[in-house]
């Protein structure tokens, strides 16, 4: 079913069909190790429609050697984007990608941080898409004409770097991360120069908002596991990080089904601490 936050490919296929024009449906597929992967899967296939948006050239700002590999862009930069998009104020954008992937809620908190709530990832994926009998073509849709959005007040929050160092060890901040367990202990570090977690995290890989179609899980289920992390804190005390900011994303989305709301994106992530020449590392499972 469709929800706030969440869209069905069959939803998606009636709007598609009878108001295209309100819908700005975007291929967000893309790859850590290939990053011109999720381009060249667009070009062979995708949604008709679907425009490309580039993890590294369009959900991300510019890298100076220390802010991560996929720092936060400008807000006025990345708003201006989407109007350029064809995005107005009443646009509703869809964003998706290949399975398993979190880059879909990277555009989902993107949009919803420069103010614009009519923004629903596709739930189980492109795959869900195809399963449910629906094309895909090659062929590329014509640039729309820009659109009349505006940046308005942030839906979400963020923290930077020097927020995250001032909360380390503060009883009313929790850090729960969304890498693979392997890399959140450090036994196989790949992206980033050094191995393991910011001190007092929590390990909660993003695949484990995740059932075995690569839907979301129920949001009482969500509910269910989330708590068990936060015991008796706050969603707002809660920040989402993972390895450059992309992954925390989907455990903002999963929090947010779970009619958790509050938590904090860390977008610098473990790519932007362990970068820094002072930065406290912590190896092994979670001590709390």
């Amino acid at each position: 079913m469709t929800s706030q936050h969440l869209i069905t490919p069959e939803d998606l296929q009636k709007l598609l069909a009878s108001n295209p024009a309100s819908v700005l449906v975007c291929d967000c597929r893309y790859d850590l190790v290939d990053a011109e992967l999720g381009r060249r899967a667009y070009e062979a296939s995708h949604i008709p429609g679907a425009v490309f948006v580039d993890l590294g050239r369009v959900l991300s700002g510019q890298k100076n050697g220390s802010n991560g590999r996929h720092p936060l862009p400008d807000q006025r930069v990345f708003a201006e984007q989407l109007a350029g998009l064809g995005v107005n104020a009443d646009t509703l954008i869809v964003a998706y990608d290949a399975p398993g992937g979190s880059y879909a809620a990277r555009l989902w908190w993107l949009a919803r941080w420069v103010g614009h709530s009519k923004v629903v990832v596709l739930d189980g994926t492109i795959d869900a898409w195809t399963k449910a009998g629906f094309e895909l073509t090659p062929t590329k849709p014509a640039a729309r004409s820009r659109g009349n959005f505006k940046q308005g007040v942030s839906l979400t929050k963020s923290v930077d770097l020097a927020n995250m160092r001032a909360g380390l060890g503060r009883a009313d901040r929790l850090i729960i991360d969304g890498r693979p367990g392997d890399r959140f202990q450090g036994l196989n570090e790949t992206l980033d120069p050094k191995a393991g977690h910011i001190p007092g995290s929590l390990s909660r890989p993003s695949k484990d908002n995740l059932n075995a179609d690569w839907k979301l899980k129920s949001p009482e289920v969500l509910r269910a596991e989330f708590a068990r992390l936060l015991g008796d804190r706050k969603p707002a005390e809660v920040v989402a990080s993972c390895g450059s900011g992309v992954s925390a994303c989907h455990l903002l989305l999963a929090m947010e089904l779970a009619g958790l709301s509050g938590a904090a994106l860390y977008g610098g992530s473990w790519s932007e601490w362990s970068a820094q020449p002072d930065a406290s590392i912590e190896l092994g499972a979670a001590k709390a």
